[in-house]
């Protein structure tokens, strides 16, 4: 597969890419930047949330788990379905309540305006952050197989594919993104499948004797109930995945824009979980693929990398492989990565436009004046954090990033689970103390546990960190006399 091919395929994705987000964008006023009008059909929105959850570092990673994990990644997909059932039947129909654009108006109305302004910013470091690092891991594969070759520095190689991503999301936003999500999809798994295919194929092998080799692989188990201290177990994975949906796709204004895009309560609910279900199949042929990626190398002699991520775009990129499937990998990676930086910076120009800056009416012309100006800024500021993480930072400070992410979202489910759950009224003042001091908390607890018992905390930090903010919450609480605070509560 040559530099070449990859940049064929990348120029006809985005023609297409830009094709399609210039028809969904046709009469496009203010309203369908932030809510695509109200309009999207339910079943399209459910196929394009199938994919939507998957970035490039995800197309890349899932396969190469099967590595260390086996299949066990399945059972916290099967507690990503119930938590969107959870977010069918007590989110979604608050939100449409209230007629939210932005989710985290809720908090402003529940709260008071320093929650409001707190959950935006704790959702805006947390989005800007995680996006800038996902996009930079692919901005880099990119530059290291296919740029650098040709001779194309990594600032032009960001600076150009961000202008593109702000292109086909400048004017559409929401309603665009819906109809290039399904872009995504289609292409996600029609690369996966294809890719599955070949690999057997190359393998000489039918579709009978795929699906049992796939079943007698040791790397397909995918249930684990015999060891509860192990971070495979079960109930661990099934109650993390629970927790992780309803707070990084409940709780998200990436994720939720989608959704409350739908005319009304009951078609959204329709979408999110027929989406949720969805979402299992098509992880489950990731899965299958990195099974089938380690017995082509097995079976070929090529050598296992060290690490799961480095699997797909190794077997991918193998002198012996058809160049179809460099091109169906390079095709799955920009489509995920793309969408998922897209998606992105349209979320986080609502949050800043409408929660920090106080826009009100999605319509209103000068609202949709800041928001022009507020969607180049974000473009802007991504791509310079791009930019900076390849030239000064280490694998260290990514990791940390990523780290960052994780505490972001637990102030925001406390917070949002307070809300719901207590009609207590809390001293609004004192919200972002507690917002700084649960992470803190969280943390503190985490560095104990391990030095102490040598106990490895992983996903079950995002319960505490909630847990800590909620009682924070409690302690800053007084009994309600506002009437007509149980309608968010």
């Amino acid at each position: 597969m040559t530099p070449t091919v990859v940049v064929i395929t990348i120029a006809i994705y985005f023609s297409v890419l830009l094709v399609v987000s210039a028809m969904a964008s046709r009469r496009a006023d203010g309203s369908a930047f932030f809510t695509g009008g109200r309009k999207a059909p339910w079943p399209v929105v459910a196929f394009a949330m199938a994919g939507a959850a998957i970035s490039g570092v995800t197309f890349i990673s899932v396969p190469g788990m099967v590595m260390a994990q086996g299949y066990a990644y399945l059972q916290m997909v099967l507690g990503f379905i119930v938590g969107y059932v959870a977010i069918a039947v007590v989110l979604v129909p608050l939100f449409y309540r209230l007629n939210l654009v932005s989710i985290y108006g809720y908090l402003g109305q529940r709260f008071g305006v320093n929650s409001h302004k707190t959950g935006s910013w704790l959702f805006f470091v947390s989005k800007m952050s995680g996006a800038s690092v996902r996009f930079f891991v692919v901005c880099a594969v990119l530059q290291v197989l296919v740029f650098e070759p040709l001779g194309v520095p990594f600032v032009l190689n960001v600076v150009v594919t961000v202008a593109l991503i702000w292109l086909y999301t400048a004017r559409g936003g929401v309603k665009t993104l819906i109809w290039t999500d399904v872009l995504k999809s289609f292409c996600l798994i029609f690369s996966v499948v294809l890719c599955i295919w070949f690999t057997g194929r190359h393998l000489h092998l039918s579709f009978g004797e795929l699906v049992q080799v796939v079943k007698d692989h040791p790397t397909s188990q995918i249930w684990h109930f015999s060891d509860p201290m192990s971070g495979s177990y079960f109930w661990k994975q099934f109650i993390a995945g629970v927790f992780m949906a309803i707070a990084t796709n409940g709780l998200d204004q990436d994720m939720m824009q989608r959704h409350l895009a739908c005319k009304d309560s009951v078609s959204s609910r329709k979408n999110m979980i027929i989406s949720g279900v969805m979402q299992f199949f098509v992880i489950a042929l990731f899965l299958m693929l990195g099974t089938l990626l380690m017995l082509y190398c097995s079976r070929t002699g090529v050598e296992i990398p060290a690490k799961g991520d480095q699997l797909f775009v190794s077997v991918a990129a193998h002198e012996a492989m058809p160049t179809v499937v460099g091109v169906l990998f390079v095709l799955g990676l920009i489509s995920a990565s793309y969408s998922a930086a897209g998606s992105a910076l349209t979320s986080l120009t609502t949050t800043f436009t409408l929660d920090i800056l106080n826009g009100n009416g999605c319509a209103d012309q000068s609202v949709c004046r800041t928001r022009g100006y507020v969607h180049m800024a974000m473009s802007a500021c991504m791509a310079v954090i791009i930019i900076a993480m390849y030239y000064f930072s280490e694998e260290s400070a990514i990791s940390a990033v990523y780290t960052l992410a994780s505490y972001t979202y637990g102030p925001i489910l406390g917070l949002f689970a307070f809300g719901l759950m207590c009609h207590r009224s809390v001293r609004d003042r004192w919200i972002p103390v507690v917002c700084i001091l649960a992470p803190v908390l969280s943390w503190l607890m985490k560095w104990g546990l391990y030095e102490i018992w040598g106990y490895e905390t992983s996903f079950e930090l995002l319960i505490i960190n909630a847990l800590f903010t909620m009682v924070g919450l409690g302690i800053c609480s007084r009994k309600s006399k506002a009437e007509n605070i149980s309608a968010y509560a």
